[in-house]
């Protein structure tokens, strides 16, 4: 008899399921539960990975996204970004609080709703899902869950359609999306690029972007839209 996966709903809304389930326990542990021996907790030290992964994807995802902004417009949208009030709202979205394992001193003061621990723990959880399973599902999972965070309602690190199309193929039992550059054209400093999606049973896609990267979000897009996916109206 399978034994009941504990935090099955956490793991829905965070679009991630963990192989090693100790891990995403491990994320949830706040540093009230140590003992006293413990120089490190498990959580603090997943939230040390977990702050880099994000970082690393948001920068990747604003210069896709906004190729002519300068260096001060970038950070500006990245401090938002990964700041911890945006690191809490993402960690209320996915309904962290209720799985988080307190002290019961911590928990009965209120713990589970205060944005430092939720943001914390929201670091530690994309540590977990980096030792997890690697860069590319930490990477999809922050393009799905900051896809909204921008605090002047801007979509600055848009919601990843590639990770979207891949979703849905598995879904269908189809083979995983394949990219193709078809073209790049223009000069060095404002080149422009063409790519292909291919999957196995269903026309080819294409779109443009300013990045190789970019292009191939284009060509997930565009697949999803013509094949009327729910929520295809994604960002590059």
């Amino acid at each position: 008899m399978l034994r009941p996966r504990k935090y099955k709903e956490l793991e829905k809304a965070l679009g991630h399921r963990f192989k090693n389930q100790k891990l995403i326990e491990m994320a949830l542990t706040h540093a009230s539960m140590r003992g006293g021996k413990v120089q490190h907790s498990d959580n603090e030290r997943l939230e040390f990975i977990g702050d880099r992964v994000l970082g690393l994807v948001i920068a990747e995802a604003l210069s896709e996204e906004f190729p002519s902004a300068s260096e001060g417009e970038l950070a500006r949208r990245y401090n938002r970004l990964v700041r911890g009030e945006a690191c809490a709202r993402v960690a209320r979205a996915v309904g962290l609080g209720q799985h988080l394992i307190l002290s019961e001193s911590e928990a009965g003061s209120g713990g589970r709703a205060k944005g430092t621990i939720l943001a914390d723990a929201m670091e530690a959880i994309l540590g977990a899902i980096f030792l997890d399973a690697g860069f590319e599902p930490s990477r999809a999972a922050v393009r799905r869950l900051w896809g909204s965070q921008d605090d002047k309602g801007q979509t600055s690190a848009g919601p990843d359609a590639k990770s979207a199309l891949q979703e849905w193929a598995q879904g269908k039992g189809l083979a995983l999306p394949e990219y193709v550059e078809v073209s790049r054209k223009g000069p060095d400093h404002a080149p422009r690029f063409t790519s292909e999606v291919r999957i196995d049973g269903c026309a080819p896609a294409h779109g443009e972007g300013a990045s190789k990267r970019a292009a191939e979000q284009a060509a997930a897009r565009a697949l999803l839209e013509r094949e009327g996916v729910a929520g295809a109206e994604l960002h590059e």
